[in-house]
């Protein structure tokens, strides 16, 4: 043995009661972060349900947008309204598709 192993140790049975309490909980700290980390379900579920709160926040964020800029999105609208019934007339009187 080194010495500085020696050092460490103490031959005094309440210190080396310590000691293993220290180390079986420092172990059960280890297994239950291995545990966490091969856990692949939970893994898929976490990262799903960060999916939902960035898609449910987005959507907040494009609704809070559109009540902000109500002009610019009824604008964009009648312009793609008026496209798609442009196309649709066009289609019917030229026979197209």
């Amino acid at each position: 043995m080194s010495r500085d192993f020696e050092a460490e140790t103490s031959r005094d049975p309440r210190v080396l009661r310590e000691q293993v309490k220290d180390t079986r909980a420092e172990l059960g700290d280890t297994v239950a972060a291995l545990a966490a980390k091969a856990d692949v379900k939970a893994q898929a579920r976490r990262k799903a349900a960060d999916a939902r709160e960035q898609a449910h926040q987005a959507a907040r964020t494009a609704r809070a947008g559109g009540r902000r800029n109500r002009v610019p999105l009824v604008a964009t609208g009648a312009v793609v309204t008026v496209l798609v019934a442009t196309a649709l007339v066009l289609r019917k009187r030229h026979g197209w598709g």
